[in-house]
């Protein structure tokens, strides 16, 4: 006997609202085909539970009780003034290059050309429905088709259904860029917004490039955000995000990182204030000599709940790797992090580390850590380690014994062991400005 499962309220108007949407949608032919065989894949395996093993510690067919509806076209102004509310002045350097999307969509208006680097060809940067709307380039295909077998492909279904812009950027090969590059996602209203991202930094290159998620007015509502990026043979990327999109707010998101020859790949993630979370990563090794490191923060509180899954690929040989993930606790908050190293058999002299620490602000707070090893070559160095902690007593004594007021002492500790990951920003005016959402984070908690 053959039993269907029962959809969910949610899986139900998820496929009502692909079904209202796929015409609309820019993109015909192959495009289009992409689409139903992505949104095929959701409606075969329905949302992820805590049955697969992946999602084990975020139900997300039991948490997302209903799918809002995706953003109307037509979305309210956003001017300077107002991203510079949101962002803080900090992330708006006037020589940056910018791209602005308003629930989904690029907003021109509110974009910047700046001047990232000596040579204006130095960077292609633009919007990705102007390309599905003129049919699709070949190159793309490959990227709407694929889906990865180490991850369950539910995020990357889901955008690829739903995606009606996002980010083209291309980094010329030799280029390097003196200021970052910048997009901007701003929901205003209590609605679905997809947006996909596809980036390469072509050999020999170095690049920033920063991606800010937040909510303006009535935002809070889910948004699925998946960047693809591409480091080449020699090149250097910096990739930076940030996700503050309020405490009601479903955050699906993933990056997926392939690394050339000699390619480093330094990512960072700041998770503050979001409802429920989900960033994965996916990084391969694809050319010998590649580095890849990853700073995280989350900083959580009420019952906000993030989880953080990572998949680091070693396919070839002579790669090293470096993940430290921290998580700052409040409340009945919940952290996750997964982080899965796979070693293959011809992947010798791999040297991969990864560390997940937790500081615990309240007792009814919870961390999860699930660090995995899979190693199938023998000449390697590989470890992993986790920790959970209070704030200790004896530090926070020392503090108060030299005049320190308790609360800030405790924010002097807690600044500190945030910091740690902070400080692996390379660019100082990003750093400078992750600083400051930390900073007004920790004054907001213990105030």
């Amino acid at each position: 006997m053959t039993v269907t499962p029962m959809k969910t309220k949610a899986e139900q108007q998820l496929a009502q609202q692909f079904e209202a949407s796929v015409a609309q949608l820019p993109g015909k032919g192959w495009v289009a085909d992409a689409r139903r065989a992505a949104f095929a894949r959701v409606a075969a395996a329905g949302l992820p539970s805590r049955r697969v093993e992946e999602w084990k510690y975020t139900d997300l067919k039991g948490r997302m009780g209903e799918a809002l509806a995706p953003a109307a076209a037509a979305s309210p102004a956003i001017d300077i003034e107002q991203l510079k509310d949101l962002l803080g002045e900090a992330l708006l350097a006037p020589d940056w290059l910018r791209l602005v999307f308003i629930d989904g969509r690029f907003a021109g208006y509110a974009s910047c050309d700046g001047s990232p680097a000596s040579s204006s060809v130095a960077v292609f940067a633009g919007p990705l429905s102007e390309d599905l709307a003129n049919g699709g380039s070949e190159w793309m295909k490959p990227h709407l088709q694929a889906a990865s077998p180490e991850l369950p492909d539910t995020i990357v279904s889901l955008n690829t259904a739903f995606a009606s812009d996002g980010a083209l950027v291309k980094i010329a090969a030799g280029a390097k860029l003196a200021t970052p590059v910048h997009l901007v996602f701003v929901s205003t209203r209590k609605a679905q917004t997809t947006v996909r991202n596809l980036i390469s930094v072509e050999a020999g290159a170095v690049a920033t490039i920063v991606e800010t998620h937040v909510a303006a007015g009535a935002g809070a509502g889910q948004s699925n955000a998946v960047t693809e990026i591409a480091v080449r043979d020699g090149a250097t990327a910096h990739h930076l995000k940030c996700a503050d999109e309020g405490s009601t707010a479903q955050h699906l998101s993933r990056w997926d990182a392939v690394l050339g020859r000699d390619a480093v790949y330094k990512a960072f993630q700041l998770t503050v204030g979001t409802g429920l979370v989900r960033n994965e990563l996916l990084v391969t090794f694809r050319g010998e000599g590649g580095a890849f490191e990853l700073a995280a923060c989350t900083l959580a509180h009420g019952a906000e709940h993030v989880d953080t899954t990572l998949v680091v690929d070693h396919a070839v040989p002579h790669c090293s790797s470096r993940e430290h993930y921290k998580a700052v606790l409040a409340g009945t908050a919940r952290g996750i992090f997964q982080g899965k190293v796979i070693v293959r058999p011809d992947a010798q002299k791999t040297d991969g580390k990864q560390m997940a620490q937790a500081l615990m602000l309240s007792p009814d707070a919870e961390f999860d850590s699930k660090p995995e090893l899979e190693i199938y070559a023998d000449d390697v160095v590989c470890g992993h380690g986790s920790t959970v902690a209070e704030i200790d007593d004896d530090l926070l004594f020392y503090c108060r014994s030299r005049g320190i007021p308790e609360r800030e002492a405790r924010a002097l500790l807690i600044e500190s062991f945030i910091g740690e990951v902070v400080e692996k920003i390379d660019d100082e005016p990003v750093r400078e400005a992750f600083a400051a959402i930390t900073s007004r984070w920790l004054r907001d908690e213990l105030a």
